[in-house]
């Protein structure tokens, strides 16, 4: 695999076959994770209400909601506002430069003074060249901020709309440069990371047009607004799916330090921006996940987990720790060593999300201790011996489905011993008796009956361990008692061949017609 390809997000060696799938399923997720990512937390896109410099004329609360007329004359306004600025464009007399400014301010108002900005009314009147022209180069600041941030506005509109700004990309670009002032600069950034958060073919033009550089270069600050647009940007830009971009932006000099640096000082906004630009390093390319795991980052991330209540923080900590974890087992071997401090830490912290409130926070705690259960035995005593255990069986029988999948692949993988190559893998029978006589079984059995494929196997896989691996051939006892049989039964005519093969092979096996003979 190339340095940069995506990495191989590793789970389970329950049973080869699943661990692909999960890998697949997981690495697809971290690519577009953005969706999740913004949908009631921090959107893909933003709307600029108040400027960089802080000014901004509107009165946000009061002009959240707007009635049908108010819309229709919003509209009436913007396409007048647009002829304003053509007309103040094209004028030469004394005092063009003011107004061209009042233009472009009344323009930016009417495009701030919504949730859902006029946007097609100001591209159906002709706005985007005019726009363009006021971003040329030595124009003077205030006519540079109030295009950008108009432009910033229409980007944040549906995708044809933020398309139209291809035009006023190469100026954007060129303005993040160090001869702007910092005001522009960041509205230039902000701008670019709405089109960026539109989706791929966005960002590879934004890629071919230069635009990482200089966004790379306006994180390096310790602090300030613009280091969190620029942040925020970027985190859209290199999101893949393809991991040149990652690897292209932990090589700029200076980043690596300064996302090591925002993790260790920085305010939680801050770092909220910088945790997401980890994740995609680290889900996507294998280099920067190389260089990521040789730096103090996940001693860093364990603190921000453990220290940190915020749900806009923690989730991309989260995903950040489990990414860095989920790559080969020696990756995992060389960043948690079992009796270490730094383990014991990641631990702790996956506990504490494991009893948090937050659905998302169980969820991807249950996946990042799934991988580490899947490394070698000393991990999964780890895990076994440690507070997980009990939350992870409370889980599996009162979660939401989508949690008790994941919480089923960390209780599997800690029945398993690593084996290399295919086959049966050996089991660790002192953690499957303690876990079924805990009752788990049950929990497995009902993933049986789900409609997930994925989930339909991981249960099979669980209860073929039973079968198997209980003393005195108590497993298919205790299989028939929670149904078992009748779940397995239910896949033999099923379309999938995998599972119909799976369950008749386990019926045939262990309930056949010898089945019960002996007592």
């Amino acid at each position: 695999m190339a340095d940069g390809s995506p990495v191989s997000h590793r789970r389970d060696p329950v049973k080869s076959s699943v661990g692909n799938v999960a890998a697949q399923r997981r690495r697809q997720n971290a690519v577009t994770v953005g969706k999740e990512r913004r949908e009631s937390l921090v959107r893909a896109k933003r709307l600029c209400r108040v400027g960089p410099s802080g000014d901004g004329d509107v009165p946000v609360e009061e002009n959240d909601m707007i009635t049908d007329e108010g819309e229709f004359l919003l509209e009436a306004q913007t396409s007048s506002a647009v002829e304003d600025l053509k007309s103040a464009v094209v004028y030469q007399g004394k005092g063009a430069m003011q107004k061209r400014v009042n233009a472009l301010r009344e323009l930016r108002r009417l495009l701030s003074k919504s949730d859902f900005p006029p946007v097609e009314a100001a591209l159906k009147a002709g706005a985007i060249p005019m726009l363009v022209q006021c971003l040329s180069f030595g124009s003077p600041d205030e006519q540079l901020l109030e295009a950008a941030w108009c432009l910033t506005n229409i980007a944040a509109g549906k995708p044809e709309e933020t398309k139209a700004l291809l035009p006023a990309l190469p100026l954007l670009v060129a303005h993040l440069g160090e001869k702007s002032s910092l005001p522009v600069a960041e509205q230039c950034a902000w701008a670019l990371g709405n089109v960026a958060g539109e989706g791929e073919e966005l960002r590879n033009v934004l890629l071919s047009q230069g635009a990482l550089p200089p966004l790379a270069r306006m994180m390096l600050p310790n602090k300030g607004s613009t280091v969190r647009t620029a942040t925020w940007a970027l985190s859209n830009l290199i999101k893949g799916p393809d991991p040149k971009a990652a690897t292209e932006l932990i090589k700029v000099d200076g980043v690596l330090d300064a996302i090591l640096r925002h993790l260790r000082k920085s305010d939680e906004e801050l770092v909220t921006e910088v945790a997401w630009v980890v994740v995609y390093l680290s889900a996507l390319s294998n280099f920067a996940t190389g260089v990521l795991v040789k730096s103090d980052v996940l001693l860093l991330l364990v603190e921000r987990l453990a220290t940190s209540n915020s749900l806009q923080l923690l989730i991309p900590v989260l995903r950040s720790l489990g990414n860095l974890v989920a790559g080969d087992s020696h990756t995992t071997s060389t960043v948690l060593v079992p009796g270490h401090e730094i383990t014991d830490g990641v631990i702790k912290v996956l506990v504490k999300c494991l009893k948090s409130e937050h659905r998302v926070l169980k969820k991807e705690a249950s996946w990042v201790l799934s991988n580490i259960a899947a490394g070698s035995v000393e991990h999964k005593q780890l895990i076994y011996s440690s507070e997980a255990v009990p939350l992870l069986l409370r889980l599996l029988s009162t979660a939401p489905f989508d949690i008790r999948k994941e919480v089923a692949y960390v209780l599997g993988n800690l029945c398993v011993a690593p084996i290399a190559g295919e086959g049966k893998p050996n089991l660790i029978q002192e953690h499957l008796v303690s876990l079924v006589q805990r009752g788990c079984l049950s929990g497995f059995i009902d993933l049986v009956r789900s409609a997930d494929i994925e989930a339909a196997r991981l249960g099979l896989q669980f209860m073929e361990l039973v079968l198997r691996g209980m003393p005195n051939g108590d497993g298919p006892k205790l299989v028939e008692q929670e149904d078992g049989i009748d779940a397995m039964e239910r896949y033999q005519f099923h379309e999938n061949e995998d599972l119909r093969n799976m369950a008749n092979g386990l019926v045939d096996k262990y309930f056949g017609e010898d089945y019960g003979m002996n007592e």
